[in-house]
């Protein structure tokens, strides 16, 4: 298991349930992510729309197997795959990837919630699983940025239930936990990548701003954590993991695949609903 991570990375991670790192994917890389992402119309085409309490709208589009395009050559990078390994400590799989689509001034909030809260009942027997954000365009509080309770993944899986449109985390042990555990704003640059904790609890807010807040977020499942059962997202499937200049070098292009080659995912069960960042 090959990464980038230093001992007090992996250790803060251990402690908080997220890690951020700035930069991660440099000004070339993060370019050439906005420039597909926002020139790609197979996204909105294959989106999922999913309203919030207050007339706010949030799209996301989500595929469960990496193929030979921009965007597998980001989630199959060798960089970011070795990070997750380091931080789940085993070899891990890719569990399916979606782009969150936050537009200006409509775009919807999330409820606080777990991933987990989802994927255990995916058959998924422990939390060892996570997520990578890559930042497409900036994060801020007025756009909407993810808001997380630092180290509250030590709280464990709570029951989840309908909250609107969406389904959150009982708002008792929400409750509790924000008394308990410190708010930070998930503020991040294009490039930046943010990882969390499947148990960590984190929501969003309405994005009121004329700026948009896109982001891609690829769950990767500890290899050993193979779901109990077959479901709408990935059973265990090797990952193929491309070299850290296969972005620049824009490896899919050479082999003439398309983004098209995605088999979205539209499936709408409750293992599905508020995973989205």
């Amino acid at each position: 298991m090959s990464g980038m991570l230093t001992n007090e990375e992996i250790s803060q991670y251990d402690r908080d349930g997220y890690l951020i790192k700035s930069r991660f994917f440099d000004e070339e890389e993060s370019q050439i992510l906005l420039q597909q992402t926002k020139e790609d119309g197979e996204l909105e085409k294959n989106a999922i729309r999913r309203d919030d309490s207050k007339g706010g709208v949030s799209k996301l589009t989500v595929w469960n197997h990496p193929v030979d395009d921009v965007y597998g050559m980001f989630s199959r990078s060798e960089r970011l795959v070795g990070c997750v390994e380091q931080l789940l400590k085993d070899e891990v799989y890719h569990y399916h990837s979606k782009v969150m689509l936050k537009e200006p001034f409509v775009g919807g909030a999330w409820e606080w919630h777990q991933d987990y809260g989802y994927w255990y009942k995916n058959g998924c027997l422990y939390p060892h699983m996570l997520s990578a954000m890559i930042a497409i365009d900036d994060a801020t509080r007025d756009n909407g940025c993810l808001r997380v309770l630092k180290g509250s993944h030590s709280v464990g899986r709570i029951n989840h239930g309908t909250a609107g449109d969406q389904l959150g985390a009982d708002v008792r042990y929400v409750e509790a936990a924000v008394k308990r555990h410190e708010l930070v704003y998930v503020e991040l640059r294009a490039g930046d990548v943010f990882f969390i904790h499947c148990n960590t609890l984190h929501c969003s807010g309405q994005n009121k701003s004329p700026n948009a807040r896109w982001s891609y977020i690829i769950a990767y499942n500890a290899a050993s954590n193979d779901p109990l059962w077959s479901h709408h997202h990935a059973q265990y499937t090797p990952i193929v993991k491309v070299s850290g200049n296969a972005i620049k070098q824009r490896q899919w292009e050479s082999n003439g695949l398309k983004s098209i080659e995605r088999k979205f995912n539209k499936q709408e069960d409750r293992g599905d609903r508020t995973e989205d960042k």
